[in-house]
């Protein structure tokens, strides 16, 4: 297998206005969501918003982050209930501004599966193809989205329920601290079948870093996105 050097680049910033991610349960959306947000404030000027809208996972929410990423100079819109493990389903009306202050660069940590998607309603109209990405973040390891007609089935859910189509897959294929980079590779098999079946890109691959010490596959598609642990304790 060889290996290549991952250089960071202001990818992120190149994205669309707004980035919508969202995913099957246990897909590894908010640990993306979070990783995004603050690459986005390294590699952008101005207004940086994140919306934690999980109104279906009572844990691993990116609000519990709220006070790390206002120190990083992020706004953080969550519920308007308080308490980080609240399981209330309810939304800040707050959630819009970002959409309509072109000020904002704005990530929005959607709750999983198709359920997760119906909080949108206030939201969708406001949306335009144009300044939007729907990205469908995806652990092939997870039981529903193991093979690319699983794949494919849950994004088509996703598609239906929130009325916006996916633009990009990130390959989050992982075995949280049992990763390697074969893990990688074969997310990486799944994905290009469903990208040759449906036309949609993998966007990003991504890893955490501390973890893949023999180095990144070479040939994967999408841009390497290195990570963090920001939701994981040490002990998890």
């Amino acid at each position: 297998m060889h290996y290549r050097k991952v250089e960071v680049d202001k990818m992120v910033s190149n994205d669309k206005r707004i980035r919508i991610i969202t995913g099957h349960y246990g897909s590894g959306k908010t640990e993306f969501a979070v990783n995004y947000v603050t690459a986005l404030r390294e590699q952008t000027e101005g207004k940086v918003a994140i919306a934690d809208l999980d109104i279906v996972n009572v844990y691993f929410r990116s609000r519990e982050k709220k006070a790390e990423l206002e120190e990083k100079g992020i706004m953080v819109i969550a519920s308007n209930i308080e308490g980080a493990g609240a399981d209330v389903p309810a939304v800040s009306g707050a959630m819009t501004m970002p959409v309509t202050n072109k000020e904002f660069q704005y990530v929005v940590d959607l709750g999983g599966n198709d359920v997760g998607t119906l909080v949108l309603g206030r939201m969708k109209p406001l949306l335009h193809p144009e300044e939007t990405d729907f990205f469908m973040v995806v652990n092939t390891y997870r039981p529903n989205t193991s093979t690319p007609e699983g794949v494919i089935e849950q994004m088509e859910n996703l598609e239906y329920a929130s009325g916006l189509k996916v633009t990009g897959f990130i390959n989050n294929t992982n075995l949280v601290r049992e990763t390697t980079a074969q893990c990688l590779v074969e997310g990486d098999a799944i994905l290009r079948e469903v990208t040759k079946r449906t036309g949609v890109p993998v966007k990003y691959v991504t890893y955490v870093e501390e973890l893949l010490t023999e180095g990144v596959p070479e040939g994967l598609a999408g841009e390497l996105f290195p990570m963090k642990f920001n939701m994981r304790k040490t002990w998890m």
